[in-house]
């Protein structure tokens, strides 16, 4: 059962890049817009790869946030994410002289951590014949998937709880669920949460074509993430952070902070099942969002909005599609407004969870349901309402989003509209 006795903890600060946008505007009006992130491939050569797009980054200046050391002395996911970090610190409007800084911690995680650095440096160990002598003294600080929280914690001097999680695409997800864990048991009054992805590499797509898991429309690719359609073929591989800040309710009004929403419960689960398939009719899926649904204190008549795993995938979205029938009933299920917003980002992985939690606060604070794109000819095992195509304004005040990792981990996570 819920403890309705821990102090509430809300979103003060949110921060985002992704293929779709440079910063949580950008991020926003390209949902509205229903602009598609998927591109050819530009970091690597692609003429081996059955895929040769993806949904990558544009056009960000990393010099805004990071000098060149930093940039040299980071793999790409933390830089992105030290990134997305700054504008959630900045929106939040945190004065740091008066934080508690031992009271302030960061979860923030990687599915995967520094595939590129790995690949490069491995690429260098190649070039001198197993030579390790020009292997850089920074490969390891830059591989490993928990240094993000490290850098963050010595940025801002938070001296908190501080570790990473890895989770595969419900990393985020975890990572908010941690967050909240230890904020209710009272460690924290402040923390940057969230995760950050960037393995569009090499390595990266060509694991994910073996599996047979990314799309090959490569003569179409703005249309290739098309979550619950009868054509999609696979996902789209994206990089990007999501970061947002949380704090107790008493600690945000005391200061006077904006905030966005209620962080109000989560749900976690396995599916001990399979190490990549979902267990069949989303068992594990539906307790997940039974559990978040519980822990916020709520039912199921109060969920407005599911921001969906949604990846594209033949059974990602014809399980999570059961899943959500079997909890709601199919009379409910169908009132209920779903979208993935994958079908624009494309699956940011370890980041999916952060970037979507942001999705899924700002459709609360702009009453605003997000699109799901490219959903042209319904599968029809996929029969629920996935706002095809345009953004849909609705009372929003609550939300479930889901997010499912290979592992068989399930997690969702349910925000509420704050009200006083």
């Amino acid at each position: 059962m819920a403890n309705y006795n821990y102090p509430k903890i809300v979103v003060t600060g949110i921060g985002a890049i992704t293929a779709i946008g440079n910063n949580v505007d950008e991020f926003w009006n390209g949902m509205l817009a229903g602009k598609s992130g998927a591109a050819p491939i530009t970091t690597f050569d692609t003429t081996h790869f059955a895929t040769k797009f993806a949904c990558e980054i544009k056009d960000l200046d990393l010099l805004q946030f990071l000098n060149r050391k930093e940039v040299q002395r980071m793999d790409r996911f933390t830089q992105i994410a030290i990134a997305a970090a700054q504008m959630a610190m900045d929106d939040s409007e945190i004065n740091l002289d008066k934080l508690d800084k031992e009271r302030a911690g960061v979860v923030v995680g990687s599915g995967i951590g520094g595939m590129m650095t790995f690949h490069h440096q491995t690429e260098e160990l190649v070039k001198r014949e197993g030579r390790p002598d020009r292997i850089s003294p920074f490969f390891i600080p830059m591989l490993i998937s928990d240094i993000t929280p490290g850098h963050i914690a010595i940025r801002w001097g938070l001296k908190g709880p501080n570790y990473g999680t890895v989770s595969a695409c419900a990393t985020s997800s975890h990572a908010i669920a941690d967050a909240l864990m230890l904020m209710q048991r009272g460690d924290a009054d402040f923390m940057v949460v969230g995760g950050s992805e960037a393995v569009v590499a090499p390595m990266g797509v060509g694991g994910f074509n073996a599996m047979k898991a990314l799309s090959t429309r490569n003569d179409s690719p703005e249309t290739a993430s098309r979550p619950f359609d009868k054509e999609r073929d696979g996902f789209v591989i994206g990089e990007g952070a999501g970061i947002l800040i949380f704090e107790t309710l008493e600690h945000a009004t005391n200061r006077g902070a904006k905030i966005y929403a209620e962080v109000a419960g989560f749900g976690l689960t396995d599916d001990a099942y399979h190490i990549t398939q979902p267990a069949e009719e989303g068992e594990g899926a539906k307790r997940a969002m039974a559990l978040a649904i519980k822990d916020a204190g709520l039912t199921i008549e109060d969920i407005d909005y599911i921001n969906a795993h949604g990846t594209s995938t033949y059974f990602n979205d014809k399980n999570e599609t059961i899943a959500i029938k079997n909890l709601f009933g199919e009379e409910r299920a169908r009132k209920i407004a779903i979208s993935s917003t994958k079908s624009m980002t494309g699956h940011l992985l370890g980041a999916a969870g952060g970037v979507e939690a942001i999705a899924s606060v700002l459709a609360i604070e702009h009453q605003t349901v997000p699109p799901t794109i490219n959903l042209i000819n319904p599968d029809p095992e996929c029969d629920l309402n996935y706002t095809p195509l345009k953004p849909v304004k609705r009372e929003i005040k609550t939300v479930l989003s889901n997010n499912f990792g290979f592992g068989g981990h399930n997690a969702s996570i349910c925000f509420k509209k704050f009200e006083e």
